[in-house]
This record gives C-alpha cells, sequence and structure tokens, in this order.
C-alpha cells in the first residue's frame, strides 16, 4: 500500500481498485448536488484508471450511489473492458439481511444469498428469490422461513 494524493502513483499499473471515496449527502443537499459531486469524483478516478492503470485491472466501487458511479468510472475508462467494473451497495445488503433475520427471529448471519438489484434510492429492489435462512440448522428459503409472503413481497420491498 502507498499512500498518497497523486492519481499518476496511485493508479500505476493496479490489479485491483476499489473505489469507495463518494460523497455522503448533506443537509440541505438535493439529490442533484451530490449527483454532481460524486460525477466529479467518478470520471476522475475513471480517467485515471484509463491513463494509468492496467487494462485489466478489475474494479469495485463501494461509494452510494454506487450503481451510477460506477457506471461513471466505466464511462471514463474507454479502454477497461466495462465487465472488469462492479459495485456493492453492502449497506443495503445488510439491511434487507436484518430485516429478514429479525423476522426469523435469528442473528443477521443466519441470512445469504440476499441480492439487491437497482440503486441506493427508490429504484432499490431487495431481492429474496435465492436468499436462504438457516433455521435450526438447517438452510431453507426465505419464503419457508419467513411465513409471510404478503410482508416479503410488500413491507420488505418497500
Amino acid at each position: 500500500v502507498i499512500p498518497t494524493d497523486k492519481e499518476d502513483v496511485a493508479f500505476k499499473d493496479l490489479d485491483a481498485a476499489i473505489l469507495v471515496g463518494s460523497m455522503p449527502r448533506r443537509e440541505g443537499m438535493e439529490r442533484k448536488d451530490l449527483l454532481k459531486a460524486n460525477v466529479a469524483i467518478f470520471k476522475s478516478q475513471g480517467e485515471a484508471l484509463d491513463k494509468y492503470a492496467k487494462k485489466t485491472v478489475k474494479v469495485l466501487v463501494v461509494g452510494n450511489p454506487a450503481n451510477t458511479n460506477c457506471l461513471i468510472a466505466a464511462k471514463s475508462a474507454p479502454s477497461i473492458p466495462k465487465e472488469n467494473f462492479s459495485c456493492l451497495t453492502r449497506l443495503d445488503h445488510n439491511r434487507a439481511c436484518s430485516q429478514v433475520a429479525m423476522r426469523c427471529g435469528i442473528s443477521a448471519n443466519g441470512v445469504k444469498n440476499m441480492i439487491i438489484w437497482g440503486n441506493h434510492s427508490s429504484t432499490q429492489y431487495p431481492d429474496v428469490h435465492h436468499c436462504k435462512v438457516n433455521v435450526q440448522g438447517k438452510d431453507v428459503t426465505a419464503f419457508d422461513a419467513v411465513k409471510d409472503e404478503a410482508w416479503l413481497k410488500g413491507d420488505f420491498i418497500s
């Protein structure tokens, strides 16, 4: 690890990049203001990846809105294959796992294969169709564990 604020040093010959530096929403800030700030950040990082990193670099964007920021970085790095870019909405994943776990009366580490589609916004969709919940030592589907399809398809989603 080389601590630096110089892009030519930070991004030189990277095999992997984890981009966490998004701007958080501040009080009074509208979504468009937040997007404008994050565009600048991820455009710059994408351009630096394009210029200095290996063309085989794998990029993981964590900063929210992760999907949008990932798209901006990927578009700003045209020489790096788009399939090398991915993003992670871990906060939303953890929230969804916790809600299912609380509903089942277990800890969140008993919930696995939760999927979050969409962005950290109203477009988000927590998908439990592949989710497994460990109930008394046995992995069962989220639908079987929760036993409340209306909640899973309604309040849980919203």
